[in-house]
């Protein structure tokens, strides 16, 4: 089991594996929160406490929400609005620094092109 938690440890994520590889986006939103996303199925994801601990930012099409720890003001996750999508995306600059370091870094240009700049 892995965890992440944010910096006053009031929001915290249990995963139930290390990340192979995390996301480097230069989206407006990624760029800002300095996030480096992990992708999982929600189903593999524990939010502790599950309600109540974040606030919630969307902008565009209002179909990501993105949360924050409202105390310390980290950015924990995204999730989408539609529950039925089996994706969300947990900072994995919350997890230990030994996790981190094993995970491999794409670049994904969210600004402009939607692909990841380290494919050919």
């Amino acid at each position: 089991m892995i965890e992440a938690s944010c910096h006053c440890g009031a929001v915290r994520l249990e995963i139930e594996t290390a990340p192979e590889t995390v996301t480097s986006c230069n989206c407006s939103i990624c760029r800002r929160t300095g996030v480096l996303c992990a992708y999982y199925s929600p189903k593999n994801v524990h939010l502790v406490p599950a309600e109540g601990a974040t606030d919630i930012y969307m902008w565009g099409d209002k179909s990501i929400e993105f949360h924050r720890c409202k105390i310390c003001g980290c950015a924990t996750h995204w999730a989408p609005v539609d529950k039925t999508l089996d994706r969300m995306g947990v900072n994995a600059r919350l997890m230990a620094p030994e996790v981190l370091a094993a995970a491999r870094v794409r670049r994904f240009d969210g600004a402009d092109t939607w692909k990841y700049l380290d494919e050919a």
